[in-house]
């Protein structure tokens, strides 16, 4: 289904036509369960989260000053409230260790994947965003598949944006690091 900007639905509900907000729920409801989910590792407590969530805009709506996007604010309200559940069940996160691979340059790495087919590059990268850090996969996350700005990423998660452009660049050399040891290891198999 394509969906109209936001700002049609919720002038919509606004005006009393309160189904219009269903569609916003459809709209935004993929992206904040896979906040709510990063960020939590539950499934269940991103379900909770992402339904509490949009009950409390859908009633704070009226609130919205419209100053940034729509998504922004939504996202910002998720990502707290999967941050405040978090801290209330004090879960411990684990470091991740950071594999470096030597052996291959990235163009050796670039037509290595570029010689899989599509889905074998979809499990790959699938693979490599497992070892990331709940953090990490979140700004990942954001970005790209949210197609989030630095700013709007700024915004949601409270990092300056300068933080926001290192912790992504470290995250994609952490993640070209971990497709280049998938590659040497499925070379290795293969010899």
């Amino acid at each position: 289904m394509k969906y109209q900007e936001d700002n049609h639905y919720i002038d919509r509900v606004l005006s009393g036509d309160v189904a219009a907000y269903s569609l916003l729920v459809a709209k935004h409801k993929n992206l904040v369960f896979s906040i709510a989910l990063k960020i939590l590792n539950n499934r269940e407590d991103a379900e909770e989260i992402a339904q509490d969530c949009f009950l409390k805009v859908f009633q704070a709506l009226k609130t919205f000053e419209r100053k940034s996007k729509f998504s922004t604010w939504l996202y910002r309200i998720v990502y707290n409230a999967a941050i405040s559940k978090t801290r209330k069940k004090k879960l411990d996160l684990v470091p991740m260790d950071n594999y470096v691979i030597h052996n291959y340059s990235e163009d050796e790495v670039s037509t290595g994947v570029g010689e899989m087919d599509p889905e074998e590059q979809k499990v790959m990268v699938e693979r490599a965003m497992e070892r990331l850090t709940d953090d990490e996969n979140l700004l990942i996350t954001l970005f790209y598949k949210g197609d989030n700005s630095i700013e709007d990423i700024s915004n949601i998660t409270g990092l300056s944006m300068s933080n926001v452009k290192v912790r992504l660049h470290r995250i994609r050399k952490k993640l070209h690091d971990e497709l280049m040891t998938m590659m040497n290891r499925s070379i290795h198999r293969v010899n």
